[in-house]
């Protein structure tokens, strides 16, 4: 229940764009239950939207080596690749 509850707080963070509220709620919910897939790609949409893209890549890495058919987490793990690829090339200044 508590659980639920946390989601759905998290969720409507996202809805008025408070990214790091949400991802914060995210983790409360995977602190009580790290079986649910959708947390994790949820919290790894907060985490490209705050250009945090390693994080959402391990989130996503994570939610593949259980359902290596997810498409949330396919193309959020190619969301968080091409932020980091952006990244690394404006590092280097190529």
């Amino acid at each position: 229940e508590k659980f639920k509850t946390l989601k759905s707080e998290g969720n409507d963070f996202v809805k008025m764009g408070k990214y790091e509220e949400a991802v914060n709620k995210y983790s409360e919910c995977l602190e009580l239950n790290t079986d649910e897939c959708t947390v994790y790609t949820n919290r790894a949409f907060c985490y490209l939207k705050l250009c945090k893209y390693e994080e959402a890549k391990q989130d996503c890495d994570h939610v593949l080596q259980k359902d290596g058919s997810n498409i949330k987490a396919f193309y959020r793990r190619a969301l968080a690749c091409k932020g980091l690829q952006v990244r690394k090339k404006n590092m280097t200044g190529i």
